[in-house]
């Protein structure tokens, strides 16, 4: 019997509203790896996941490690209020365990940026969120 007809009308709109969510997160993603590697970057993980967090996509390139954070709205100003200093926190711990555990280089040249995807798949990359003063 499938999966669909144990599922009330509430519980199918959610489950399908889910999946949605999480197909248009990677499509986000994918357009943001494909903006990287136009300019020249390495993908070196995608989704890597440590003890502090996951981090959507890190790339390696002349100027260093950068860390991205992918979040995708209707507008780039509703997905730039998606990321909070918690989630900031767990970037940042995630990100000193990989350069730690996985590249044995603790103290690499590092960036952080958030790339906001908006409903028509624009992308805008902020370097800014992540800020000392913000990760507090």
């Amino acid at each position: 019997m499938p999966l669909d007809l144990c599922l009330d009308p509430p519980q199918r709109r959610r489950r399908d509203r889910g999946q949605l969510a999480y197909l248009s997160g990677l499509a986000a993603e994918d357009g943001v790896e494909r903006l990287y590697l136009s300019k020249g970057y390495r993908l070196a993980a995608r989704r890597w996941r440590g003890c502090s967090g996951e981090i959507d996509l890190i790339f390696q390139g002349a100027d260093g490690v950068i860390f991205v954070e992918v979040k995708r709205a209707a507008s780039h100003d509703l997905a730039l209020t998606r990321l909070g200093p918690a989630q900031i926190r767990r970037i940042v711990g995630a990100s000193e365990e990989y350069l730690g555990n996985v590249l044995n280089q603790p103290f690499a040249e590092r960036q952080y940026h958030l790339a906001l995807v908006d409903g028509a798949g624009r992308v805008a990359i902020r370097s800014d969120v992540f800020e000392c003063d913000t990760v507090y």
